[in-house]
């Protein structure tokens, strides 16, 4: 079985930075999508970025230009660096993980259209406080 486990979360005000880690075990997939959802109390969980196997990314416009994913496959770890963080950025922040995915190609995914019950494997969540 997939387990992801977020870090990183904190306190901050706004126009601060923090970087959330997701270290991943247990999977074996060759082609993947990853991604950060975070939800905030009483609303939706949103997708914040997504990146594939092949290192290619996906935003939710609120977050690009302020927000970056990326990842050290040999340390089985994902990132969100986060700048220029709002009051409207604070959400529990979740890693998830979708097998045999892609965000690019002659036909690819998009957080959008895979949406929440598109990934598979979900952390506990790290949560992040934007104060104003």
């Amino acid at each position: 079985q997939v387990q992801l486990v977020e870090s990183g979360g904190g306190s901050v005000e706004s126009g601060g930075s923090l970087r959330l880690s997701c270290v991943a075990s247990g999977y074996t997939y060759s082609t993947y999508c990853m991604a950060w959802f975070r939800q905030a109390p009483e609303k939706e969980r949103e997708g914040v970025a997504g990146i594939d196997s092949d290192g290619s990314t996906n935003y939710a416009d609120s977050v690009q230009g302020r927000f970056t994913i990326s990842q050290d496959v040999a340390k089985n770890t994902l990132y969100l660096q986060m700048n220029s963080l709002k009051p409207q950025d604070t959400a529990m922040y979740y890693c998830a993980m979708k097998p045999r995915c892609a965000f690019s190609g002659a036909y690819y995914y998009t957080l959008k259209n895979l949406g929440v019950a598109g990934f598979d494997y979900w952390g506990q969540g790290t949560q992040v406080t934007v104060s104003s």
